[in-house]
């Protein structure tokens, strides 16, 4: 028979523990608690207190800062969670002096960073710049588009938002009916119960719809033309993300190559990353000049970018400044001899791809800007003037009445069974201005050089979005409005330079 060690849940047991000991040196924590205490300027809370003649005495900021990112550290981003750890988690209790701060008081204190997490991501920048973690020879900027706090099911323009409302109000009305009819026949009473909730849910709805169509103005893309808002936070976008389309913000970085240290960051609350360039790099060389280095810090850096950020503008914007930059355009690779053979490692295209009507037998008029499809059917001039790569392009798009009844559909359409109708693009001849730079771009990209310092881009930028995203577990922002979720982009910003440092062995 089996004999077993005894043992007995009905004792007790008194350790020993000095929080001091527990933060070990050449650990994070340790770093992190070093540069709290010694490095950054926390008189910027000091605005927020006054009570010292009356009132509780508060929690020091210092506590609150060191365990609000040790939390963000460990991917935890719940005031709930990181109260409960304090509790629970010896180097949680360690780094808060086994203070006890309540969920409420976290949270409040993570809501209000945005007025603050600027300058302290600043001094933590000089930190690195002091340890020689900063090289200024190239710089990448990036996207990372993560989830907001917001569904997606809540977006839509103004009109598509009164078309839903009015859907609810009918079957709103729909129900009632159906209560005014039955009044004289036995009903079972939990049906009605339940039809009764499900008005007052639909009544919340509408009245949510009508408040967010009252109080906000209709957003207006760059094209001037309106694009969906969010009842839930407008200031959030629906975009398109490698994980399908997503409701959310998009965090920019540029980081610098020697050590992936992030010089700059912002969330913006939009999918197109085009226009954040000039403020990247502009960002770049600002918070240099606030560290203390030259005005024209990085004249003589080189900076990249993916094709997320391939413009007319952008590519004039680097000429302009004389600045040393790679932005590729998104047909980059096919010109790259080393994927010649890319297609290959491709699934095959289905057989009904192959019989598609080509650009060619679509009857387009240049002069009077008419397209007409193969089936005989006019098509909306959709795009007017547009510059492509310096072309002037007008694009087409058929109208959805005739291509779903279209008997020519399966030789057209990408997929037999595509809801959107075709669409095909014409272009004129290059303009000579805006051609001539993207063509030396181009070219830049395109050379031996160029392709070898483009490949460097990927390891520069991509394990810092890695480390956030995997190794920090945000995979999504947990707060509403672009104030807000900057300043918590900028806080796990924080804690990756912070992680930088400590690697560094910061001898404190």
């Amino acid at each position: 028979m089996a004999r077993y060690k005894h043992y007995s849940y009905d004792q007790s047991v008194m350790i020993p523990i000095s929080f001091k000991d527990q933060i070990v040196s050449g650990t994070f924590e340790h770093t992190l608690n070093y540069v709290v205490d010694n490095e950054l300027d926390l008189s910027v809370f000091e605005n927020r207190f006054n009570n010292d003649e009356t009132g509780r005495p508060a929690y020091d900021p210092k506590i609150l800062l060191k365990i609000v990112l040790f939390a963000y550290s460990r991917g935890i981003t719940s005031s709930r969670q990181i109260e409960k750890a304090c509790d629970e988690n010896i180097i949680f209790m360690a780094l808060s002096a086994d203070t006890h701060a309540h969920y409420t008081t976290i949270a409040d204190f993570i809501s209000r960073m945005k007025d603050v997490i600027k300058p302290l991501f600043l001094e933590i920048l000089l930190v690195c710049d002091d340890l020689g973690l900063i090289g200024k020879e190239m710089f990448a900027i990036d996207g990372c588009k993560m989830p907001s706090n917001a569904s997606k099911e809540w977006s839509g323009t103004h009109k598509e938002l009164k078309k839903k409302r009015a859907k609810i109000d009918r079957a709103v009305e729909r129900i009632l009916s159906k209560h005014r009819d039955s009044d004289l026949n036995e009903v079972d009473e939990s049906i009605r119960d339940k039809e009764l909730k499900q008005i007052e849910k639909l009544k919340s709805v509408s009245e949510k719809i009508k408040n967010h169509l009252n109080n906000e103005e209709e957003r207006i893309g760059r094209r001037g033309k309106p694009i969906k808002s969010n009842i839930t936070d407008n200031e959030s976008a629906k975009m398109k993300s490698g994980k399908g389309v997503i409701q959310g913000y998009n965090g920019i970085a540029s980081v610098d190559s020697k050590n992936q240290v992030i010089v700059h960051a912002e969330a913006i609350g939009s999918g197109s990353e085009q226009q954040t360039f000039k403020g990247m790099v502009e960002g770049t060389q600002q918070n240099l000049n606030q560290i203390g280095h030259e005005e024209n810090a990085i004249q003589d850096s080189i900076i990249l970018a993916d094709s997320g950020f391939y413009s007319n503008e952008n590519i004039d914007y680097l000429y302009d400044n004389n600045l040393d930059g790679y932005i590729v355009d998104n047909q980059f690779r096919k010109r790259d001899p080393r994927f010649a053979d890319a297609a290959k490692y491709k699934p095959p295209k289905k057989e009904w791809s192959t019989k598609r009507y080509s650009i060619s037998e679509f009857n387009y008029d240049p002069k009077a800007k008419t397209c007409i499809c193969p089936a005989g059917k006019p098509m909306w001039h959709q795009t007017k003037g547009a510059l492509v790569d310096g072309k002037p392009m007008q694009s087409f798009t058929g109208y959805k009445k005739n291509c779903d009844s279209c008997p020519l559909r399966a030789k057209c359409l990408r997929k037999p069974d595509q809801k959107t109708p075709r669409q095909v693009a014409f272009f004129g001849e290059p303009k000579q201005g805006k051609m001539k730079r993207t063509n030396l771009m181009k070219e830049k990209i395109d050379s031996e050089k160029g392709r070898y310092i483009y490949s460097y881009r990927l390891g520069t930028v991509e394990p810092v979005f890695g480390n956030i995203g995997y190794n920090k577990k945000l995979n999504r922002f947990s707060h509403r409005g672009i104030t807000k979720v900057n300043a918590q982009w900028l806080m796990y910003c924080l804690v990756h330079n912070i992680e930088k440092i400590s690697k560094c062995k910061l001898a404190v």
